[in-house]
């Protein structure tokens, strides 16, 4: 099998997570060999696991940068690579992945497309690009229940301004799913 990426994206409570899960099972009934990594700076259900927001969960690697994700990938020997949250690591992880491609590893990456203010998020962009497949998720409006393909920060119950930072890491207390006509500027 040639190496190939796979993205799966869409706002915050879209199920990409669980997406990522079911592949990931899905590799160990074909038998073959993953690893999981995730930025460390997504400690909101566990440090050593990944988790979907309905508590599935699978262990993973809890990593800085590129740099500490290729000093676990050199230990062993895999098939798959999956990485979750791939928004939060350094552009410099698509010339990772490319590499991994290109020792003919299938890479399945997870991540949000859009940030709160409905704009590309970091390097998820270019990774469309170079994916063979792509999964987009709808989540469900929180406000109105139709399909929502953005995620609204809130700060007390209310829109965040857009000024703020684009990386708060945080869950349902923070944020919602939204549709395009119930999603508001902060």
């Amino acid at each position: 099998m040639s190496g190939h990426l796979e993205v799966i994206c869409g706002p915050m409570f879209s199920g990409k997570t669980e997406e990522m899960l079911r592949r990931l099972r899905r590799v160990e009934i074909a038998g073959q060999k993953s690893i999981v990594f995730k930025p460390v700076i997504d400690n909101r259900y566990s440090v050593t696991e990944i988790a979907s927001h309905v508590g599935n969960k699978r262990e993973a690697y809890a990593v800085k940068d590129i740099y500490a994700l290729l000093d676990i990938i050199a230990q062993g020997t895999y098939d798959v690579i999956a990485i979750d949250e791939v928004q939060f690591f350094e552009f410099e992880i698509a010339v990772t992945i490319q590499g991994f491609l290109e020792a003919n590893k299938r890479v399945i990456v997870s991540g949000l497309d859009l940030d709160f203010r409905k704009e590309p998020f970091g390097i998820v962009p270019e990774l469309l690009a170079m994916a063979k497949f792509v999964v987009k998720l709808r989540a469900v409006c929180q406000v109105c229940g139709e399909d929502a393909m953005y995620t609204q920060r809130l700060l007390n119950g209310k829109p965040a301004p857009l000024s703020g930072k684009t990386v708060i890491v945080g869950g349902q207390e923070q944020y919602e799913a939204r549709c395009e006509k119930c999603w508001q500027e902060g």
